[in-house]
Parts: C-alpha cells; sequence; structure tokens
C-alpha cells in the first residue's frame, strides 16, 4: 500500500539535513504574558488567524458558558457529557482530569491552534519561538501531570489529526536496503487508541500495542513509554514505533526512525511528551492477533487479618508459579478492608486453558467459607480476540452516544472514575523481580499488606516487563524510558481522587472544604503506603505518566541512566529550550511554570 507523501512542503528536510546543535538549553530570554509590552498585538493575532484560515481559537475556561446562562446550548451540554472522556478529549479547554489537589488545576492557554496538517502546527511553532510565547502541545488531555494545560500560553492542539491508515509494507524513510517491510499502521497524533483498536483489530484482525484507556491520545502514549493490558506478549508501545514525524523548534517537518535523525527517534519512544516537538504522526509495527483474549475478575474479602495473609500469599505464590510468563497482564488490588480485586486479562489461552489456571486458586477460596467472602463473583474466560474492542459484543465498553461521533467510540466501565477527577495523591513504584524469589516472597507479602492497611494497593502486571520474552526486553531496551521497567515485574500504583473541579464548575463552600480535607487525609494516606513499598524497592522508580506530581527524584525516577543521554538529545533538538513541561527533560532550566529561565 502506498505509503504517503513525505515532500509536499519546503518544511521536510533532506534525508542528508542534520539537526541543528547547540550546546545551550534555554534561550535565557523570559517569555511573555499576557498584559506583557511584548505579548502580540491584536492584529498579530488576526494575521496568524489569517493564515491559519480560521483554525486560531481564543480560549475561555470549560464552564464560561455556563456562567453566561445556565440554560445555554453550551452549557446544558457540558452537564450532559462531563463524564464522557471523549467530549471532555474534543474541547479545546479541557482536560481529561481537571487537576491535582495543591498542584495543577485545568487552565486553559490563551488562545489554541487546532491543527489540521503539520503546515498548521510550524505556524504556531514559529510564531511562539518568534514572540517568546509559552507553548503547549495537547491532542486529547489525557495527561495527569497536567502538562497539555497551562495559562497564558498558545496552545497547538492535534485532536484534529487523527486520520488512521493499515499499511501492509513498511520501510522507514532512509531504511531501504537495510531492513525488511513489515505491517504497519500510521495515525496522525491526535488518533486515539480506540481508532486503532477498530482499524487493527476489529476490522484487519492484527493486533497494535497500545493503552488500556481507549481514549488516550496514541502519540503522547508512544513518547510516554507505553502499556497496554498485554505488554508483556507485546512490549512497550514506544518499541512499537517504526518512524514518526516531528515538528521541531525550527518550524520543520523532520522524520525520525532507526536511519534518520536516530537520537530524536529514541528520545520520543518513551522520553516524555511535549519535549522534542510537535509529533504530527507516529507509525506503529503491527502483529499477528492471538486467537484468544481472556478476562478474570472478582472480588474476594478475608473476614481476618490472619485469613488476609493467607489470601496475600496464596495469591503471589500463584502469580509467581502460573503467571509470571507473557501471557498474563493488568492487575490485582489489595484494599484497607482486607480484600483483593482481580481484574486480570490474557492473551493467546484458550477458555478451557485459562480456567485451567484458575481453577485451583477458585476452589483454595470456595473451599472455606468461614474465612473469605465472594463480594464480586469470581469469574474467567476467554474468547475469540477479533471483537475484543467491538462495542457490540463487549458489554463492557461504554459508547460515546453524542450524535457524529464515531460508532466504535467506547472507554472501559472501570476507567469510568477517573473521567475529569480532581486527582488527591498519586505514586508509582517498579518491584523487581527478585522480590518473587521464594526467600524474598514473605517480605514482599508482609509488606504488600502493611501498605494496604494505609490505602489500598494497585499491582499492575503489565507494567513491567519481566517475565516478557527476550525479544520483548530486547526492543524495550532500544527505548528511552527507564531501564528498571526490565527487571520488574509489576508497577505498584496507589492513587486517589474526588470529583472534578474545572474552573466555572459550581460546587459548594461546604463540599469544596470536605474536599479539601479529604484530599488531605487520602494523600498522607498515599505517602505512608509508597514509603513502606520504596524501602523494599529503594531507587525502584517510576513511571513518568503515571507518577508522583511531587517527585524531587524524577530525573533518576522516570529515566534512570538514560536522562543523560536525553539531557544531550534536548540539547540537540530543542536548543533554545521552547518545549517545556514540567518535570520534562531540560526542564530544569525554567522555573516550574515554563515562563522564567533558571541560573545554572
Amino acid at each position: 500500500m502506498d505509503r504517503r507523501d513525505l515532500c509536499r512542503a519546503a518544511l521536510v528536510l533532506p534525508l542528508a539535513s542534520a539537526l541543528p546543535v547547540s550546546a545551550g538549553a534555554a534561550s535565557g530570554l523570559t517569555r511573555v504574558r499576557p498584559g506583557d509590552a511584548a505579548w502580540p498585538s491584536v492584529a498579530l493575532w488576526q494575521k496568524l488567524g489569517e493564515t491559519l484560515k480560521g483554525r486560531l481559537i481564543k480560549l475561555e475556561t470549560l464552564f464560561a458558558p455556563c456562567q453566561r446562562s445556565a440554560v445555554s446550548a453550551a452549557c446544558l451540554e457540558l452537564g450532559k457529557y462531563l463524564s464522557n472522556p471523549f467530549f471532555l478529549g474534543d474541547q479545546a479547554s479541557a482536560t481529561q482530569v481537571s487537576g491535582w489537589f495543591n498542584a495543577w488545576k485545568n487552565e486553559p492557554s490563551a488562545y489554541a491552534i487546532q491543527a489540521n496538517t503539520h503546515d498548521d502546527v510550524a505556524a504556531g511553532v514559529r510564531f511562539a519561538r518568534e514572540h517568546k510565547l509559552r507553548l503547549v502541545v495537547k491532542g486529547t488531555g489525557h495527561s495527569y501531570q497536567g502538562t497539555s494545560s497551562s495559562q497564558d500560553s498558545l496552545l497547538i492542539w492535534t485532536r484534529s489529526m487523527n486520520r488512521v491508515e493499515i499499511i501492509d509494507k513498511f520501510v522507514p524513510q532512509g531504511c531501504a536496503g537495510t531492513v525488511s517491510a513489515v505491517p504497519a499502521v500510521s495515525a496522525g497524533a491526535g488518533a486515539v487508541w480506540s481508532d486503532l483498536y477498530h482499524a487493527v483489530t476489529t476490522k484487519a484482525g492484527r493486533y497494535v500495542q497500545g493503552g488500556g484507556c481507549t481514549d488516550v491520545g496514541v502519540a503522547g502514549l508512544v513518547q510516554s513509554g507505553g502499556f497496554g493490558s498485554f505488554s508483556k506478549g507485546f512490549g512497550l508501545t514506544a518499541a512499537g514505533l517504526l518512524e514518526a514525524e516531528v515538528v521541531c523548534f525550527d518550524g520543520q517537518l523532520r522524520v525520525a526512525n532507526a536511519c534518520t535523525n536516530p537520537e530524536l527517534f529514541w528520545a520520543l519512544k518513551g522520553g516524555g511528551g511535549g519535549s522534542w516537538g510537535v509529533v504530527t504522526k507516529v507509525v506503529l509495527r503491527t502483529h499477528d492477533l492471538p486467537k484468544y483474549f481472556g478476562y478474570v475478575g472478582g472480588k474476594i474479602r478475608a473476614k481476618s487479618d490472619s485469613a488476609f495473609a493467607t489470601l496475600v500469599t496464596r495469591v503471589m505464590d500463584f502469580y509467581a508459579d502460573q503467571l509470571f510468563n507473557p501471557h498474563w497482564g493488568e492487575q490485582i488490588s489489595l484494599g484497607t478492608d482486607r480484600s483483593l480485586k482481580l481484574s486480570l486479562c490474557s492473551q493467546g489461552l484458550s477458555n478451557e486453558q485459562v480456567m485451567a489456571v484458575w481453577k485451583p486458586f477458585f476452589e483454595f477460596v470456595r473451599a472455606v467459607p468461614e474465612h473469605y467472602e465472594e463480594v464480586e463473583k469470581l469469574r474467567a474466560g476467554a474468547w475469540d480476540a477479533q471483537p475484543w474492542w467491538d462495542i457490540a459484543w463487549n458489554p463492557s465498553l461504554r459508547p460515546d452516544q453524542r450524535a457524529g461521533a464515531p460508532a466504535y467510540h467506547a472507554w472501559w466501565e472501570g476507567d469510568q472514575d477517573q473521567v475529569g477527577m480532581t486527582i488527591y495523591g498519586y505514586d508509582s513504584l517498579w518491584l523487581p523481580s527478585r522480590l518473587l524469589a521464594k526467600d524474598q516472597r514473605k517480605t514482599l507479602v508482609d509488606t504488600l499488606i502493611a501498605a494496604s492497611d494505609k490505602h489500598s494497593v494497585g499491582l499492575h502486571f503489565n507494567k513491567g516487563l519481566a517475565g516478557a520474552t527476550k525479544e520483548v526486553i530486547e526492543q524495550a531496551r532500544q527505548c528511552a524510558t527507564n531501564p528498571a521497567v526490565l527487571d520488574a515485574f509489576a508497577l505498584v500504583i496507589i492513587a486517589s481522587g474526588g470529583k472534578p473541579s474545572y474552573a466555572g464548575l459550581e460546587r459548594s463552600v461546604l463540599s469544596k472544604a470536605r474536599s479539601f480535607i479529604e484530599a488531605e487525609v487520602e494523600t498522607r494516606r498515599i505517602d505512608r503506603a509508597m514509603a513502606l513499598l520504596r524501602q523494599l524497592a529503594p531507587n525502584g522508580g517510576s513511571y513518568v505518566s503515571e507518577s508522583n506530581y511531587f517527585n524531587d527524584n524524577w530525573q533518576r525516577e522516570f529515566w534512570g541512566a538514560n536522562y543523560a543521554r536525553l539531557q544531550s538529545v534536548k540539547q540537540l533538538v530543542d536548543p533554545e529550550g521552547l518545549f517545556f513541561v514540567r518535570h520534562g527533560v531540560g526542564s530544569e532550566a525554567w522555573s516550574e511554570d515554563g515562563f522564567t529561565p533558571q541560573k545554572a
């Protein structure tokens, strides 16, 4: 199948063109805000809008229509669809979560460019660079860290660039004769995983390694590293990247792959979104689709502390002996009420095989009803993989019911509670596989139980690659993600949140006070629980997209030994520090909000 024309503008550089090199990280010039003398005049904004053919938007807060009129059509639409993540992703002023307690809140940019092409993106980049503006990049706004929201900035919004194309035989540009053609899928920067799963799996009968949340932006997940339910079987999302198109700080469109601009390509594979340029398109490898996908669910509550200790011991033994392999992913969680919740997925195992694996564990629980209660019925099974993301087949998917929405856009019921939420606290830690050794397992179990006494604890087995195939491990090793993931059997996530708190959303004073107290309590509980686990796995590392906003050791935690190389790439591809996200590579050169250079 024909790839695409990369030579349609002078923005595309010849293959031999090198990226500019600089010894500096930041330009040394303070960025401007509205009201500053250097802020672009109305005439300049109008000229930019004309260049963009009306795709420049002056933004206001998400709930501004309700402040003008509570019965307006725009306000009523907000009330109707605020719990719909695809709706939020389609709003220039919105983010998928509404903020983080004492950290950040959803605040719209001054202007947004609704980019349809990389020419639109380039115009925005050049304008921001020329006028010393804070630049923000957003696809769907699915960022817990708030990296796609910044007041007084210019937003480049790529949601409209969402074309998806199946490619039968793809060879990265500049790699002809050195690599073999492989099946792939290309996706614009605004595409979400529902778009790719529909095209690649539901329609084409293949598989692409993507994210669990169907409304997450494809380009953003790639740059974060990226995990899905079946990561132990197919690896990091970033490892599947074959090529990307990126508008760099100078407004030039560059191709990045293993043969062309390889350092930029490496940094895009897990080096964090928003730091390297504006990704406008990615091409990802596709895989043969396993015959079966499966699911195991249920919730068990122990009736005593000793029974809970036995249950946690049993499930960790069971994981180490039966589930620590490429077939299994997703999570278990331990609750403060002595509960164990199962929510796991399998790939490549038939219904009979899944049932055979889990039969001993289910029988163990049901044999002693005096010790254990099935709060949610234990269940397991496997089905044909192709309709896994088909709304008509899978009842766990909630469809986007807005008029005109793609018929295949849907989100998992289990993701509903995070839509629009205010994060109270969030932290993550990779647990090394040595903790599964028999002489270490009791210490692991005791620590998990002690942590779950402080706060519920989630073990995300698919977000650690230990137990994966050698091929998956080696491909992940070629990414910028913290190498700690290679020997981690799971990522521990401890998190909590409350109701949406978008600006202008009316909440009573009493409700706000209660939320404040609740957030303070939850934050302390999360910190105490995670402190116990960090004693178990010191320097374990943390996943950049699901991490603590207040992590003081973010360079080491997010990227480990890869950070020094990432700094060098940053100097190479963005010598002026135009692209800034808090706790992103090179952000040390700027203030917390990215407006003021910091002295070395």
